[in-house]
């Protein structure tokens, strides 16, 4: 069952709509990643890290980077990726450096620890895309469509947040 907002838009209700289930599948897939991720780390028996900071290990991979890049890069919230970056710094999965040019900033990277989570995170990917491709679920056709779409929906949107303000 789908839900939304009832949105009235006159000759484009059918657009809207097929608009807010898009939204609504979005939000629901990456909720789901993340719970994906918890189970594979839960059933591998790795408890005190969460989803959102063993995707963040995966996404930094072999990168050294500061919390800034991260989030230029769209992928997280400010407070959140500092915090993360934090605790992960914390518990050894990061090295954290201050940049020698501004000193105001820290360049992290993956400790060994942080590479063993990088990579459960990389063979959990791994095993999805076979399966998806094994039970043809998506095809390669099907997944660069999609992500091609996506990224025209990224673009769209990017263009809002600076043209608007």
């Amino acid at each position: 069952m789908t839900m939304h907002n009832s949105v009235s838009v006159p000759g484009n209700t059918g657009y809207v709509a097929g608009y807010l289930e898009a939204l609504a599948l979005v939000e629901r897939l990456h909720r789901l990643l993340l719970d994906v991720i918890k189970d594979e780390f839960e059933r591998v028996g790795i408890l005190e890290i969460n989803a959102v900071q063993a995707l963040l290990l995966f996404n930094i991979g072999d990168n050294e980077v500061t919390a800034g890049e991260l989030k230029s890069r769209g992928y997280y919230q400010g407070s959140n990726v500092s915090y993360n970056l934090k605790k992960l710094v914390e518990m050894g999965y990061m090295h954290h450096q201050r940049c020698e040019v501004d000193r105001r900033s820290v360049r992290v990277r993956l400790t060994e620890k942080g590479r063993r989570i990088r990579d459960i995170v990389a063979a959990l990917f791994s095993r999805h895309a076979d399966g998806l491709q094994a039970r043809e679920v998506l095809s390669l056709e099907g997944l660069e469509d999609i992500n091609t779409a996506l990224r025209r929906v990224e673009r769209y949107w990017s263009e809002q947040i600076r043209y608007i303000y």
